[in-house]
């Protein structure tokens, strides 16, 4: 199946990035004016408001470019054969720039300073811990629903693994490098000190190659094209709209080549 031209996946991906730093920012700022003194609340307001969001942006933009916005996420869909390498080299910069400027969207929409370097130290062991075991399972959530044909299901168990990890990790769950660089630009309750970035990138990437390493224990014989459906499988318009049958027996999609998942 073919992928829509990589222009239209960058735009989604720019703006699903945007708006995931502009959701994950902007409650964390509302949360802090609506409960005051109580961090549980807030915690909460931020993590219920991120879940939610997620959920809605992926299936906004996954269906363009697989709903990435997150280097971790693209770099493994590369390393398993889901995403051309050239490909992912350019998601990359993309979700980093959409995470920037959501996050500065975000300060605009409170009447704040567009830009304010958070103080918010997080560099921690407790922390890196963390990042490494919340990247780590996003990934394997994502990859296991792909190799099991369950794509359709992965906005609302991205979602959902984000909320509750905001809770099970002390680090509150970034799980994502380009969203770790987006919240240094606002000194707010969800923002993250620069110093601190570099561990959790470093975290998050470790993340990533330990997920690496799991999905392919748990699912030795994951193809490229199993891959390609992370985080929602991405087709060309009208790629996947029905199923018919040849004269010949051969079972096509939407008249692509032979797909040998479905039976005449």
């Amino acid at each position: 199946m073919t992928m829509p031209p990589l222009s239209r996946r960058l735009l989604a991906e720019l703006l699903g990035s945007a708006f995931l730093a502009a959701i994950v920012v902007g409650s964390g700022i509302a949360a802090e004016t609506l409960s005051p003194g109580d961090v549980g609340v807030k915690l909460f307001e931020n993590a219920a408001a991120t879940a939610g969001g997620l959920f809605a942006i992926i299936l906004m933009f996954g269906a363009v470019s697989g709903g990435h916005f997150n280097p971790v996420v693209s770099l493994v869909d590369a390393t398993l054969g889901g995403l051309r390498w050239r490909d992912a080299a350019a998601y990359l910069p993309v979700q980093v720039v959409g995470c920037v400027l959501g996050a500065i969207l975000a300060n605009g929409m409170f009447a704040l300073a567009a830009v304010s370097i958070s103080t918010h130290h997080r560099a921690s062991p407790a922390h890196f811990l963390s990042e490494v075991i919340a990247t780590g399972g996003l990934v394997l959530v994502i990859f296991a629903l792909a190799r099991s044909r369950r794509a359709t299901t992965a906005p609302a168990a991205v979602g959902a693994y984000i909320g509750a990890a905001y809770f099970f990790t002390s680090s509150a769950s970034f799980a994502n490098p380009a969203i770790s660089a987006g919240r240094m630009f606002s000194d707010t309750f969800a923002g993250i000190a620069p110093g601190s970035v570099p561990s959790f990138v470093a975290a998050q990437l470790i993340g990533g190659v330990c997920a690496v390493a799991l999905v392919r224990v748990l699912y030795p014989d994951v193809t490229p094209q199993d891959a390609a459906e992370a985080v929602l499988p991405h087709h060309a318009e009208g790629a996947v709209a029905r199923a018919t049958v040849s004269s010949g027996g051969e079972c096509y999609i939407a008249g692509e080549l032979p797909d040998r998942r479905c039976t005449a």
